[in-house]
Parts: C-alpha cells; structure tokens; sequence
C-alpha cells in the first residue's frame, strides 16, 4: 500500500496526474502559439507535472533507476520555472500586471 492505497489505484491515480499535466501542457503551448499567456493551464501544468514527479518516487523500488534520476532533474528544472513564473503569477493575481 502507497499513502493508503493498492498499489493499483495508486498507479491510476499517478496516470490521471500526468494526464491532466500534458493536456494542460498543451493548452499552455497552444495559448503561447496564439500570442495569449494561460497563467491558470501554466500553474496547472507545473503542480500535475511536480505532483506526477513527486508520486513517482513513492513506487517501491530497491536501487536507484534512470527513471529516478530523470525524476530528481524533473523537479529541479520544475523547481527553477516555478520560481522564474511566481513573480508572473502574484502579479497577475493581485492585477499589478494591468498597471502602466
């Protein structure tokens, strides 16, 4: 069991995350193509892409894998566009962007 669940349900759930990831991944490129900026698929596509990251690590395994060294890059290339987009995010939502 991972965090109460059959190991199962948790690999669908795992699956569902990185679903909605790559359709909001999608939406975002498909927004930034037609000149529009899609902060909400944006935010959206970095919490399911970190979230399908993070659960990844939560599988049993007993030696360090590719796919857990492409995770560990994951998340740090995740954590640097989170930090690089906060301002873009804070400012959208408190309208501060609007301001001439």
């Amino acid at each position: 069991m991972i965090l109460g669940l059959s190991l199962s349900t948790f690999t669908t759930l795992h699956v569902i995350i990185s679903l909605i990831g790559i359709g909001a991944g999608l939406a975002t490129v498909f927004g930034m193509l037609g000149g529009r900026h899609l902060g909400g698929w944006a935010a959206l596509f970095l919490i399911t892409t970190i979230l399908t990251s993070a659960t990844g690590f939560l599988f049993p395994f007993t030696t360090l894998l590719p796919s857990h060294i492409v995770g560990i890059i994951s998340l740090v290339v995740l954590a640097i566009a989170v930090i690089a987009l906060l301002p873009s995010f804070t400012s959208a939502e408190l309208g501060a962007g609007s301001m001439s």
